[in-house]
């Protein structure tokens, strides 16, 4: 297993100014780089009708639709691979791809969404990482709506 490396100072700054103009698809989704380092990462997308499961007959005034599963997913995928970044030979310049990716979903979100990312094992090759999907409940409180689990390749230099 390799040592975990520092990440260079502005990484969540410099990470958030790569999605926002690099990044068309993260971008679009909104995704916004909350807390980055080492073994840990946490990334959030503002709710957004867009991005949600509008029902057949429309959308309706004042209502607000679950979060389509997919947006979900995504940034589950997303913070999973960022939390790993800190334990690449080259925090900057080394990449990785998604081998698998497993999601539990628990309840419907219709907030804002948060995933909080945490390392469980960076090998050589491979890193495993637990992801906590959280969104505010209309009552204002803030309940789990998705738990996952990715394994990805690392591409060392």
């Amino acid at each position: 297993m390799s040592d975990a490396n520092e990440l260079p100072d502005g990484a969540d700054e410099a990470l958030q100014g790569y999605i926002d103009t690099h990044h068309e698809f993260l971008s679009w989704l909104g995704v916004e780089v909350d807390d980055l380092g080492v073994g840990r990462a946490v990334m959030s997308i503002p709710y957004q009708s867009k991005l949600t499961n509008v029902p057949w007959t429309g959308s309706e005034d004042g209502v607000r639709h679950p979060v389509q599963g997919g947006v979900a997913s995504t940034l589950i995928d997303v913070a999973g691979g960022m939390a790993l970044r800190g334990h690449l030979d080259d925090v900057v310049e080394d990449g990785m791809a998604t081998i698998t990716l497993n999601v539990n979903y628990l309840e419907q979100a219709t907030g804002d969404l948060t995933a909080t990312a945490e390392v469980i094992r960076a090998g050589n090759t491979v890193g495993v990482s637990e992801v906590l999907l959280e969104s505010e409940t209309p009552d204002g409180t803030v309940e789990p709506v998705a738990v996952g689990t990715g394994a990805y390749r690392l591409f060392r230099s």
